[in-house]
């Protein structure tokens, strides 16, 4: 039941993060940076809400609990979301949704890599079905995004790019590691301490956009219908949707699930992503976004299937050591 659970709560992460490749389409002349702010103070509103209303529950909770999960709040959402948008500005909007398609396959090798959890060999299926998914998926986009020829600009925003793969990684790693040294805090708890710190780091950051002129907001009236539904509607949509469920459905999964299978159960976001896109465009996939989308899906579900397999085996062996015994 454990095990269902985190499956659940790992795909309904994934679903909630896809709705990030939406923001673009509804912010209208507003800024990814507007948008950012917004949302993760709004983020932190509501968690700190959350956090008095189960302030009882908080009470164990030391100063070094609370610089953690500050410091994942910046390495998984806050300093990731301005590494994607650094590699955007440079690389063109196409390049990071390629690269970044790659977290769940990077992900569940380096987790098992650290934690030797799962047999490669079984794990090699899964992890080949992912990355051929995921290309057949960004073939379009790849093709494109060459066009031109790839230029110092574009292969600068394609090495953040990467940086932001790896800070996700690390992200993904390590709050796995920190709530298993803190098996009795709150799940919801320690997802709001988490949008609690990435509120503050997301106010640092105010003047440094506006040095870098990151920010549209003041170009609109902050009382206007046009604000409403074009900037706080999203946000608010997307801090509680996105990072508040999302986040939370995540650390769920993250207690439940070993971080191989919870990596590979991420690719689903490229599949909400692409119906998504497919929806907002109000177009017909591709025939490589049909494959792309068939392959990650039955990617996922041998993953879930090695899963099941590798604990059956461990369940029999375990069985027989008792009866040896």
């Amino acid at each position: 039941m454990s095990v269902r659970v985190g499956v659940i709560a790992a795909v309904f992460a994934a679903f909630t993060w896809s709705l990030n490749f939406l923001a673009p389409f509804f912010i209208a002349d507003y800024s990814l940076a507007d948008l950012a702010v917004a949302r993760f103070i709004v983020s932190g509103v509501v968690g700190s809400i959350i956090v008095l209303m189960l302030r009882d529950e908080c009470l164990g909770l030391s100063v070094r609990d609370w610089v953690v999960a500050a410091a994942l709040g910046f390495i998984g959402y806050v300093g990731y979301f301005i590494v994607v948008m650094i590699s955007a500005v440079f690389a063109g909007p196409v390049v990071p949704p390629a690269f970044l398609g790659l977290v769940p396959v990077i992900l569940a090798i380096v987790g098992n890599s650290y934690n030797n959890e799962r047999s490669w060999a079984r794990l090699a299926m899964p992890l080949l079905l992912a990355l051929a998914g995921l290309f057949l998926v960004n073939v379009s986009s790849i093709m494109s995004a060459g066009e031109g020829g790839w230029t110092s600009e574009k292969m600068g925003g394609a090495c953040v790019a990467v940086m932001a793969v790896l800070l996700w990684t690390w992200f993904g790693i390590a709050n796995q590691k920190a709530l298993a040294k803190r098996p009795g805090v709150n799940s919801w708890i320690w997802t709001s301490m988490m949008m609690i710190g990435g509120s503050v780091q997301a106010i640092v950051f105010i003047p440094v956009g506006l040095s870098l002129d990151l920010f549209r907001f003041g170009r609109h009236d902050p009382y206007s219908v046009y604000a409403l539904f074009h900037l706080y509607a999203p946000a608010i949509t997307l801090a509680l949707v996105a990072s508040i469920a999302g986040a939370w459905a995540w650390t769920v999964a993250s207690r439940r699930l070993p971080i191989t299978l919870a990596g590979q159960l991420l690719t689903m976001e490229m599949v909400f992503a692409t119906c998504f896109g497919l929806l907002v465009h109000k177009t017909f996939p591709t025939i490589f976004e049909v494959c792309g989308l068939a392959v990650l899906l039955f990617g996922v579900i041998k993953a879930i299937s090695a899963f099941d397999k590798m604990e059956a085996d461990k369940n029999i062996s375990g069985g027989r050591r008792r009866v040896e015994v």
